[in-house]
């Protein structure tokens, strides 16, 4: 029997967390979070981790355990869903994960198998050191080159996953998306149903993004961000709402315009996810600026949940 689990899944700023969390309390489950920043400690803020409010009671994992500083990587987060996963359904719950990180979702969901060729301690130096030269996008523009689907699915900022498929695809001479895809050896043990979040009017979640980029502020982003700043932060400052401010702390460029290029590179990293995740025809879309109220979003989630069969298969 396969493990059923309700997926929501979608951009930044589309309401996912407080539908997921309505979801698990509904259907008796627990959260799993699918989100690559969320998982370190401190920055709530900046990763918009769901305050205990939105989270209402219900069990959410994989949220705020790891130290800002220390890596971690694909094959860490599925296995850590996949033992979190299989925990909640020891205990008769029904798992309900959460996130935009696609990568992780799709790697989680399909059963990916993850190598670990293509190491190469050296090259990694070497593209770290790089990048702190010339910038991350010197080297989002050499994954471009070696190997475009991947990284079309990847944000300049997130130096490590980047390094690491250029570090496999240098290492084996085959693209880090051709290793994914021959990695499908076995059938997935999940049994998902799949509901995305977005708008219609892609002007309306843009304004949604800068909106509440505005609210994160006013929680206080800036001093979040200012302190990963002073530590030196290696790893989770490199999520959006971190990185774009650190120019105003050198005295580069005005809070204005650092809070500018924040609300854009928020909106082009949704439209990034909206790229990956519109490729899964498994996905049943709400558009919430169509829907009058959040009790019509959860009557076609709850909809879409009862056709796909998940929770016959939860009661077996």
């Amino acid at each position: 029997m396969k493990i059923p689990l309700i997926a929501v899944v979608g951009p930044t700023a589309s309401g996912k967390t407080g539908l997921g969390a309505t979801l698990a309390g509904r259907y008796d489950g627990e959260v799993v979070s699918a989100d690559s920043m969320q998982i370190y400690k401190t920055m709530d803020v900046a990763t918009a981790k769901p305050t205990p409010e939105e989270m209402n009671g219900i069990p959410h994992h994989l949220i705020d355990f790891l130290p800002p500083e220390e890596p971690f990587s694909l094959a860490q987060y599925v296995e850590l869903a996949e033992q979190t996963i299989a925990g909640i359904r020891s205990r008769g719950k029904l798992p309900v994960l959460v996130g935009g990180t696609g990568l992780y979702v799709h790697t989680l969901i399909d059963h990916i198998t993850l190598s670990e060729s293509g190491e190469d301690p050296a090259l990694r130096a070497e593209l770290t050191a790089l990048a702190a030269e010339k910038g991350n996008g010197t080297l989002l523009e050499m994954l471009r080159q070696l190997d475009p689907e991947t990284a079309e699915h990847l944000h300049e900022n997130n130096v490590i996953r980047v390094i690491r498929a250029i570090e496999v695809t240098k290492a084996t001479g085959v693209p880090f998306s051709r290793h994914i895809a021959r990695s499908r050896q076995e059938e997935s043990p999940y049994l998902p149903c799949m509901i995305g979040l977005t708008c219609r009017d892609r002007q309306k979640l843009y304004d949604k993004i800068n909106m509440r980029v505005d609210l994160m502020l006013e929680r206080g982003l800036l001093e979040e961000a200012e302190q990963a700043f002073r530590s030196q932060q290696k790893t989770a400052a490199q999520a959006i709402g971190c990185k774009e401010l650190f120019p105003y702390f050198r005295g580069e460029q005005s809070l204005e315009e650092c809070v500018e290029h924040l609300k854009q590179s928020t909106r082009r990293y949704a439209k990034r996810q909206l790229t990956w995740f519109r490729r899964d025809p498994r996905i049943f879309w709400i558009y919430t600026d169509e829907e009058k109220d959040f009790e019509e979003i959860l009557k076609k989630s709850a909809a879409a949940i009862e056709k796909s069969g998940i929770l016959w298969y939860n009661k077996v």
